[in-house]
């Protein structure tokens, strides 16, 4: 028995050395992957949360009421039981300190809030908000929670905070705009944890998941057989160069694949330990139809199955708090989310009828006795009855001006891979720019794409994609440019260059789509139009060329039309060999082919080739060709030709080649008048104004009320009641000027009185009102400290205290007076009683 107890004693002391040493070896780990790199914008300095001013903060910051005790002493012996029953896993994060110094459990200090703003109300806005507003501080220490959890309110106020700030937060607002959100206590990865994304694709530049094709089924030999192959070799040609490209594109794919093994990050040490907080969003509510996760860092979802979640300790929010009883031993992806089961997941404050336990070995240290019973018993009760206190942090709230400029300091990068993107608030650039995407050709930076984001410009431009390789521009606009431009493509803003122009077609008189100009062709292509044109093809000779064609009357430096050819859609209405597909004006062979649209049961369309009369002008007449018209018909034998049909025919194609000659000067005209329009606007941006945009809209609004009051107060003329009981004519004496002044003096003054005495008898009005309040709430203090309105109604007397009081004392006692004495300096230099006082 000795020597065994002699053994035993020996693996103990074994075991406890090689915790020992693990311990050590984890904290020289921890150590020197404290300086690591973590992903924080290089213009947020440091700031020291030891500074700040806490003097003016709430009481409820300071203070704990006594149901925050007793929920203090609930959690301490729902710890003490955790630890006792699981000593190997990690302490819980239940009542870290706040800024002030106060312990506070961590489901109070969230504070669930609805903001009055339509981008905040679904949960991708508010997590986009956070993750743009705050800046990212990293944990203390990598594997450990942190000790201290601060208000929502500090947190806005500073613009900064760890992952648990960010997660207590977006939580706050997402279960105020009705989601069922959690905060989480958890482990993730080091990218994660440190908001490190130079390994990840920018989510600007993902493409949309493919819908796989569905299998070929497998032939049957009872299948009939397929007709003999009767390809012509061009398409066998193209089917050898598909092959080719699908070649091409898998070894494209087996090359990535080899450089996303050369990219792969480092083996992580603390694997595992990194201690991370994010948000859990269940189904059900607000039609939520997947439980998913929100990284607060970055502000997008993630499955519950993703690889960069690797456990979870807790989850809690405004109501409770419950521990993950699951094993994570394969991350999160096997974990369940119902937080009813309680063998999945143990909750702090039960609705159980299940005593509490007392700790395990309790009864082998010393007997209970009775008053030990009664206690439990007790406690047992209070448990059950007890619900959360009310949270102890300040109503959340954010004005419109924040939720515009969103970024610390206005501005943000983030670092993707082979992408960097930047962000900017609105107007803080001169030309609108509020994004940008860098795209790298490699690791070493190389520049290959810069797309750009603008907003609130006059233009309505709203995006610029520059390619860095081929130096073309791309400007992409919204609805409402002065030509209805929907995008532009050039290498430069100069004429005769060439450039890509996308219109709005359903906007356009002419249903313009497209136009394509360069120094020597223009191709317009519409849509929509009642004649089935859709494109229209114009080529041009080299401007300053002599030309002596009949009816050219363009300028000397404007480039000679050489041809113009436009093609139609089927006008069904028509026969086929009837309706016309392609025209082609010759200008410069003075003719005209039309080529019809075919058959049904046709392999050639019907043509016909039209000649015009050419002036000889030595001989100062018309010469004719050979023939004037030369057809073909297809599918039947030729008609009678009928020179009278032909002759009128080329005269109406004459009279609209004239019309679109003038129609092709009239888009070269609109091409140079779009691109100077375009060169003002890129010197000169202008902005439209912004929905956010209230306090310009007030300084309007006050502008304008400003304006109306004075033209009111000129329009109305003041001495014309009492100049009519004089019987004034244009002439009185001194003493009768004197009655006039005194009296309408008395008469404003009056006036003022009236004024004063409405605000005083409101101001005493609400007074009553609130001591009625004061006194209703000092009888209902008990059930009233149990209400979420607690805090809304103090805020709100106090609101309207300092509003009336304002009112009273600073405008109309001191305001008043102003305005009397100036009305009183108005009506002495008034020309009509000045005269007569002998002071003008």
């Amino acid at each position: 028995m000795e020597v065994l107890e002699e053994k035993e004693e020996e693996q103990r002391e074994e075991e406890e050395l090689k915790g020992l040493e693990a311990s050590a070896e984890l904290q020289d780990v921890v150590t020197k992957v404290s300086g690591e790199q973590v992903c924080i914008p290089s213009d947020a300095p440091d700031f020291d949360w030891s500074t700040i001013d806490t003097s003016q903060f709430p009481s409820s910051y300071k203070t704990n009421s006594p149901k925050e005790k007793k929920l203090l002493q609930m959690a301490d012996h729902f710890l003490k039981q955790y630890t006792y029953l699981y000593p190997e896993r990690n302490p819980l994060f239940l009542h870290p300190v706040n800024e002030c110094g106060m312990e506070k459990f961590v489901s109070t200090t969230v504070r669930p809030t609805l903001v009055p703003y339509v981008e905040l109300y679904n949960w991708d806005g508010c997590a986009s908000f956070v993750s743009d507003y705050l800046t990212m501080e990293p944990l203390k220490s990598p594997i450990t929670p942190p000790s201290s959890l601060y208000s929502p309110t500090t947190i806005l106020k500073y613009q900064r905070g760890n992952c648990f700030d960010f997660s207590v937060l977006l939580c706050s607002l997402l279960i105020g705009a009705g989601y069922d959100a959690y905060c989480v206590h958890g482990y993730a990865t080091r990218e994660m944890c440190t908001l490190d994304e130079t390994l990840e694709l920018c989510p600007l530049l993902r493409k949309p998941q493919e819908v796989p094709k569905e299998e070929m089924k497998k032939s049957s030999k009872y299948t009939v057989k397929p007709p003999p192959d009767l390809q012509y070799q061009s398409e066998l040609q193209q089917e050898a160069q598909k092959k080719a490209e699908t070649e091409a594109v898998q070894k494209s794919k087996e090359t990535e694949e080899k450089i996303m093994e050369v990219e792969k990050p480092e083996r992580d040490p603390l694997h595992g330990l990194r201690v991370h907080a994010w948000v859990l969003v269940l189904s059900g509510k607000r039609d939520v139809p997947k439980t998913f996760f929100i990284n607060p860092f970055t502000g997008r979802s993630h499955s519950t199955t993703d690889e960069h979640f690797l456990g979870i300790e807790s989850v809690w929010n405004h109501r409770n708090y419950w521990v993950n009883m699951q094993d994570c031993w394969n991350g999160c992806k096997d974990l369940t989310f119902d937080l009813g089961d309680a063998v999945c997941w143990e909750i702090m404050l039960s609705e159980s009828n299940e005593p509490l336990q007392p700790l395990p070995g309790a009864e082998e240290n010393e007997d209970l006795s009775d008053r030990d019973i009664d206690d439990l018993v007790e406690e047992k009760k209070l448990h059950m009855s007890f619900d959360m206190p009310l949270s102890w942090v300040a109503l959340i709230q954010i004005s419109p001006r924040e939720l515009e400029t969103r970024y610390f300091q206005g501005r943000k990068v983030i670092l993707y891979k082979k992408a960097k993107l930047e962000k900017w608030a609105p107007k803080l650039n001169g030309n609108g720019l509020v994004k940008r995407l860098t795209i790298y050709a490699d690791l070493d930076c190389t520049e290959m794409e810069v797309r750009e984001w603008f907003k609130n410009r006059g233009d309505m431009l709203d995006m610029r994609q520059v390619n860095k390789q081929t130096q073309l521009t791309t400007d992409y606009f919204s609805p409402g440019h002065l030509f209805h431009l929907k995008a532009h493509t050039y290498t430069s803003l100069e004429p005769e260059t060439e450039h890509t122009m996308e219109f709005y077609n359903e906007m356009r008189a002419d249903d313009l789509q497209k136009r394509v100009e360069n120094a020597t062709e223009i191709i317009e292509y519409f849509m929509g139009r009642d004649d089935f044109l859709h494109t229209r093809h114009t080529e041009f000779g080299k401007a300053g060329e002599e030309t002596h064609l009949a009816g050219t009357r363009a300028g000397i430096n404007s480039r000679p039309i050489v041809q113009i050819k436009e093609c139609f859609h089927r006008n069904l209405e028509k026969p086929a060999d009837e309706d016309v597909a392609e025209r082609i004006f010759l200008i410069t062979e003075q003719k005209i082919h039309l080529r019809y649209h075919l058959k049904d049961e046709c392999f050639t369309a019907s043509t016909k080739d039209l000649f015009k009369a050419v002036r000889d002008r030595k001989a100062k007449s018309m010469t004719t060709t050979p023939k004037m018209c030369i057809s073909y018909q297809a599918g039947s034998s030729e008609k009678e030709e009928k020179l009278l049909h032909d002759y009128k025919l080329l005269q109406n194609l004459t009279t609209e080649e004239k019309w679109l000659k003038r129609q092709v000067r009239q888009s070269e005209a609109e091409v140079l008048n779009i691109l100077k329009i375009r060169k003002n606007e890129e010197m000169a941006v202008e902005f439209s104004a912004s929905n956010y945009d209230t306090e310009t809209d007030e300084e309007r609004k006050q502008e304008h009320e400003a304006v109306k009051s004075t033209k009111e107060e000129q329009d109305m003329d003041y001495l014309a009641p009492f100049l009519i009981q004089l019987g004034y004519k244009g002439k009185m004496t001194k003493e009768q000027a004197l009655h006039v002044r005194h009296e309408c003096l008395a008469a404003y003054k009056s006036r003022l009185l009236n004024k004063v005495k409405i605000i005083q008898a409101r101001y005493e009005k609400a007074v009553e009102e609130l001591q009625e309040k004061e006194q209703w709430f000092q009888e209902n203090q008990s059930r009233l400290s149990t209400e979420e309105d607690f805090l809304d109604y103090c805020s709100e007397a106090m609101f309207r205290i300092h509003i009336t009081v304002q009112r009273l004392n600073r405008y109309y006692k001191l305001m008043a007076r102003h305005k009397y004495l100036a009305f009183r300096d108005k009506l002495h230099m008034d020309p009509r009683l000045a005269e007569h006082l002998g002071h003008a």
